[in-house]
């Protein structure tokens, strides 16, 4: 393992940038001590905040020996051992600081950085543990997991998503935190669900109410006598508030079923958004932040497959560039062909291959100046990055709609990022012309 090719992984307790709406943003969320660390990203060492008080001079050897380790010490060296190349130091190192009764964020820094090294050696299983302990217990946040590039080998795993399975249900054994933040963006998306469910139980108790009345009336109806009520009229009224329940449970729990499955979608479609992509420029971004440029339709199959629908589609490539369409061709089985190793955590790559990932990327996203050069570099190809984690998304994907998973389908998102739609083969590229509107187009601004 070459010790230039690594550096120390400080992205620890970010919620990551890049979220696909202002909606997920809420995902996205950093705490004081990550700004100050991302301030020391060069040295690779956590520093608490010290005071203004000058500097004081640097202690002799004797002292050195003296000093007692700390929980912020053993994550430091820690960090400074893995910019080494020190894998396994490291990892005795951030073992160390969870035994010194460490603070919370110290802890979680511990834990993560700990599931990174595992990451790194491909120990998926070790990993899941490390985070599932840090979400549980230290508050991590679900959406560092998801935004991180360094956790890409990770999340190619199935520990992965059996970890992201338990983070949606939530729960004592995971935290609540993740699925907390998704049904937040699901109010937003949906924001009418709340007020519907509340008429539902609000109606459900009055027509529990009128048959705890009812009943008895029903009763005196049937053993009949006089002053009894009328019998087909109180039954009547019993039946109507009956079924009345009936359906407003039905009701209520259709509209908590449509729930799930609108957080699921958007763990997916946050989940997508962080699959890395190759411009024609030769640089490597990832889907988020083509948002707004573009409307990447996915081409997932055999490699013959693909090849066709991609010739054909070279017919109307004036009409679907003027329509955004940026094709971006998965052949199945190419992940087993060329692994790509983990280059080590938050290594540095250069600006013309690569932009930096994070907060201070998403705000060159948001400025007019990264996004025009962006839209510049999109041609009418991308190739993928990473194929394990397109493949896992993917099969994924084919899963949910019901489809084997293998089989030739086309995805087609919008241009804020969501699935528009899918299907079994490849597109008719004739009516995709027909229903995608041109990038100028009223409808187009509105899906943006």
């Amino acid at each position: 393992m070459a010790a230039a090719a690594l550096r120390p992984h400080l992205a620890l307790l970010s919620g990551g940038g890049g979220i696909p709406s202002p909606a997920l943003r809420t995902l996205s969320i950093v705490s004081p001590l990550l700004l100050h660390l991302r301030s020391h990203r060069h040295r690779g060492i956590l520093r608490s905040n010290a005071s203004s008080s000058p500097p004081s001079p640097p202690p002799s050897p004797e002292k050195k020996a003296e000093a007692v380790p700390t929980a912020e010490s053993c994550v430091n060296l820690g960090l400074d051992l893995f910019s080494k190349g020190r894998v396994r130091d490291a990892l005795e190192q951030f073992d160390n600081a969870l035994e010194l009764d460490p603070n919370t964020i110290e802890a979680q820094a511990a834990l993560y950085n700990k599931a990174c090294c595992h990451a790194y050696r491909e120990e998926s299983k070790k990993a899941a543990d490390c985070l599932r302990t840090a979400l549980r217990d230290y508050n991590l946040k679900f959406g560092t997991i998801l935004n991180d590039p360094d956790m890409a080998p990770f999340r190619a795993s199935p520990e992965f998503k059996e970890l992201q399975e338990e983070a949606l249900r939530g729960g004592e054994d995971i935290g609540s935190g993740f699925r907390r933040d998704l049904k937040l963006i699901s109010e937003v998306q949906a924001p009418f669900r709340g007020v519907r469910r509340f008429f539902y139980v609000a109606f459900i108790a009055a027509a529990g109410i009128s048959t705890f009345f009812t009943i008895p009336r029903l009763i005196l109806a049937v053993q009949g006598g006089d002053g009894a009520p009328d019998f087909l009229e109180t039954a009547g009224n019993a039946a109507i508030n009956i079924g009345g329940i009936v359906v407003l449970v039905a009701l209520f729990l259709w509209e908590n079923k449509k729930e799930e499955q609108q957080i699921t979608n958007i763990s997916r479609n946050e989940t997508l958004s962080r699959l890395p992509v190759r411009l024609s420029t030769n640089r490597i971004t990832e889907l988020v932040q083509l948002r707004d440029i573009t409307r990447p339709v996915i081409l997932a199959g055999s490699k013959a497959s693909v090849t066709q629908a991609m010739q054909r589609a070279e017919r109307y490539r004036t009409e679907l560039l003027k329509r955004g369409v940026l094709l971006i061709p998965v052949i199945f089985g190419a992940s087993q062909k060329a692994q790509i190793k983990p280059k080590g955590f938050g290594t540095t790559r250069s600006a013309a291959s690569a932009p930096s990932i994070g907060a201070d990327f998403e705000k060159r996203t948001e400025s007019i100046v990264a996004k025009s050069r962006l839209r510049a570099e999109v041609r009418f190809k991308a190739d993928i990055v990473s194929p394990e984690q397109w493949e896992s998304w993917i099969r994924n994907q084919q899963e949910s709609e019901g489809v084997t998973p293998g089989e030739d389908v086309y995805i087609i998102l919008r241009l804020d990022g969501r699935v528009r739609r899918s299907g079994r083969g490849m597109p008719n590229w004739n009516d995709i012309l027909q229903e995608l509107p041109r990038l100028e187009d009223l409808l187009s601004k509105l899906e943006r």
